[in-house]
């Protein structure tokens, strides 16, 4: 890969093994918005459009340094995934057809405060909806970015009352992110030891909140700390490992098990029919 700089940002020349679409609006993150022929977003309080052509990806309102040190990690693009895509691909044949279904699937490294946040939003949700709360919240607690708002920080949002959440519609899930805020922004919980702990101990860190599960837990140590050997079960993981892999465990996709997940969670979404 090279980076280069331009008149609206920077541009990368031999990206390979990815698809903004698949990667940036198929349940990981959900704050960016399709706009032309890309996707414009926020994260890391700086907001920018990427788009794709062939192996050149463009970034606007990017430096190259913000390149190197945001969205080169954020985007996953050191890590080899035709290499990682081979080797899970031979654990089992509907693994290997769905990690050919969407090639272009990166697991993001978020922020790991506002994965935890939106995962506890997202539970018994749509994405749709997910994202108007989303929008919402940071709305009303986030500091301006560009045109929009940057992530409410867990020290702002620590600081109020369930109740005070009232307008961003998200129900009972509003003391559930209020618990989270004040415990991680007072050190009870610690998110970035979660990063190296083992697996287990990782887990059970983040369920000292109130409505974090397993579910939840793992999806925030998957899209928000890079714990790629996690794997989040939610109704359409539960189905496609009865129906599709019923003789595997979690534990059967090795230490990539994060990626295989979202390779077989894309590949479900889009053929219902495998569950008639």
């Amino acid at each position: 890969m090279k980076c280069t700089k331009t008149e609206t940002g920077v541009k990368i020349t031999g990206v390979r093994d990815l698809d903004l679409a698949q990667t940036l609006d198929c349940g990981q993150s959900f704050r960016w918005i399709e706009c032309g022929e890309g996707f414009r977003g926020i994260a890391f309080g700086r907001e920018v459009t990427m788009r794709l052509d062939g192996d050149v990806l463009s970034i606007d309102n990017c430096s190259e340094e913000d390149f190197e040190k945001i969205w080169k990690p954020y985007l996953d693009l050191d890590l080899d995934y035709g290499a990682v895509r081979q080797s899970i691909s031979a654990l089992h044949p509907v693994l290997s057809e769905a990690a050919q279904y969407a090639p272009g699937i990166r697991i993001l490294r978020q922020e790991p405060w506002e994965a935890l946040c939106t995962f506890i939003i997202s539970q018994n949700n749509n994405i749709k909806r997910i994202k108007g709360i989303v929008s919402r919240l940071c709305e009303g607690f986030g500091e301006p970015v560009g045109s929009g708002y940057g992530f409410p920080t867990a020290e702002r949002l620590a600081s109020l009352e369930p109740d005070d959440l009232a307008e961003i519609r998200a129900g009972f899930r509003n003391k559930y992110i209020i618990d989270g805020a004040r415990k991680v922004a007072s050190g009870e919980v610690n998110l970035e030891s979660c990063r190296t702990l083992p697996y287990e101990q990782a887990r059970a860190e983040l369920m000292k909140i109130k409505g974090v599960g397993v579910k939840v837990a793992d999806c925030a140590l998957l899209f928000g700390l890079h714990r790629v050997e996690a794997f989040p079960v939610d109704v359409w993981m539960k189905r496609a490992m009865e129906r599709l892999f019923p003789d595997m465990t979690a534990e059967d996709f090795g230490e990539y098990a994060g990626i295989a997940q979202q390779y077989i969670f894309h590949y479900s979404r889009m053929h219902p029919e495998l569950f008639e």
